[in-house]
């Protein structure tokens, strides 16, 4: 009997709760939307996925200047990929792997070829 009772009193209360949940979130959504909020974050989400590296960020991650011979990209590359990927960060290594693809395209776009993939 107390087991009936306990298992009703857990299923109500979790009842109640996600409507509370439901509720708040609601009126969380309509006090964002009345100030505006919930368009901006919209706005800058998006602004934030379509982000493209320039090649003045890659070429800073990668400690390179224009005059830089490729070899000496990829050398620096290959550098600080393989000392993220032992003891450094991921995002780390993939903002370095990004910078080498940017720089990638760049160079097949200035000899007129597709970048390698």
């Amino acid at each position: 009997m107390a087991s009936k009772i306990l298992a009703n009193l857990i299923v109500m209360g979790g009842g109640i709760l996600a409507r509370a949940v439901v509720q708040a979130y609601r009126q969380a959504l309509a006090n964002a939307s009345k100030n505006g909020v919930a368009q901006e974050t919209i706005q800058n989400t998006l602004r934030r996925a379509s982000k493209v590296m320039t090649e003045q960020e890659a070429r800073q991650i990668l400690g390179v200047t224009e005059e830089t011979p490729w070899e000496e990209i990829m050398r620096k590359y290959n550098t600080m990929f393989e000392n993220n990927a032992k003891n450094g960060s991921f995002y780390l290594q993939s903002k370095v792997h990004r910078a080498k693809e940017c720089l990638e395209s760049l160079k097949a776009k200035d000899q007129g070829t597709a970048p390698p993939t």
